[in-house]
């Protein structure tokens, strides 16, 4: 198979694109956390930006519900917030000063799940805006993403742990560590598999975790490409962001790791995401917003 990569030029410039997902419609939602700002590539190449209410937010992820809304983070200012179908922005406080909210995602009953970084607990968010914590066993464990598995539980990284954790919906956490030492596990996914996927920043491999705690590595071919965030693609393959060797990797069902040059130097990718695993979006922090779409 042949891929080519595309990118997209923002007017803006000095935005920092971050955080990244894609619709059910075709819409690309994205952050920009040095702009303050999420943006929206309308199916036919229209951009709407909406700006957020509170100064220096650093707006990291971002996700687009079952209902159409889009719920994303505000790290800095300690807030999860939401945009209506209408186009309203709505925020609210997390209980807790300084938590860092970063990763977030959606479970089965419509909840929004999200982790904090220094809080070191995953919360969650219903739709009247109330928020329930979960502390995690491990002290500066630094959660980071959070994706919902193939077994209904919410899955997230800990960064600083070296471990990949597991809560049910009634608040139960399990721990699995990752066999590579100090290997600083970022961004998971759940593949079309079954299986949770993540990435390794320090350790520079991908790893597979099954729903039963069975984890498995793969070495990046790049030396220090530092991966970040990682989604399912089309069958069994996973896409990477490697933010060290400016360039975007693809896993195959039988582990092999092909990698493609962003033509931007210095690009730094960092979000990915894909709706129906055939086109793949990624944001730049250079400005700019870049697909995959596959040759046939």
């Amino acid at each position: 198979m042949e891929f080519t990569l595309q990118e997209i030029n923002l007017v803006s410039k000095n935005t920092g694109p971050y955080g990244i997902a894609v619709s059910d419609k075709g819409e690309v939602w994205f952050t920009q956390h040095k702009a303050n700002t999420i943006s929206c590539i309308g199916s036919e190449g229209e951009m709407t930006e909406y700006p957020l209410p509170t100064p220096d937010a650093k707006v990291m992820c971002v996700l687009v519900s079952s209902k159409g809304e889009v719920w994303f983070t505000e790290n800095a200012a300690n807030c999860i917030g939401r945009i209506t179908k209408e186009g309203t922005i709505q925020e609210y406080p997390l209980p807790n000063s300084d938590s860092a909210p970063y990763g977030i995602t959606e479970a089965p009953a419509g909840d929004i799940w999200f982790t904090e970084m220094n809080g070191n607990r995953i919360g969650r968010i219903k739709d009247d805006g109330s928020i329930t914590e979960y502390n995690l066993p491990a002290q500066g464990s630094y959660p980071a993403f959070i994706t919902l598995g193939s077994d209904g539980a919410l899955w997230f990284t800990e960064n600083q742990n070296n471990a990949i954790g597991r809560i049910t919906e009634n608040g139960e956490v399990t721990e699995f560590k990752v066999p590579t030492p100090a290997s600083g596990p970022v961004g998971i996914t759940t593949g079309n598999d079954g299986a949770l996927w993540f990435v390794e920043i320090i350790g520079n491999k991908i790893g597979r975790i099954t729903t039963s705690g069975e984890i498995t590595e793969f070495e990046i071919p790049s030396p220090n490409a530092r991966p970040h965030a990682i989604t399912a693609g089309e069958g069994n393959d996973l896409w990477f962001t490697e933010w060290g060797a400016n360039k975007i990797g693809r896993i195959t069902a039988n582990g092999i790791i092909e990698e493609y040059p962003i033509e931007t130097p210095n690009a730094e990718p960092h979000g990915i995401s894909s709706f129906d695993g055939k086109t793949i979006w990624f944001a730049l922090e250079r400005d700019r917003i870049g697909k995959i779409i596959r040759i046939d």
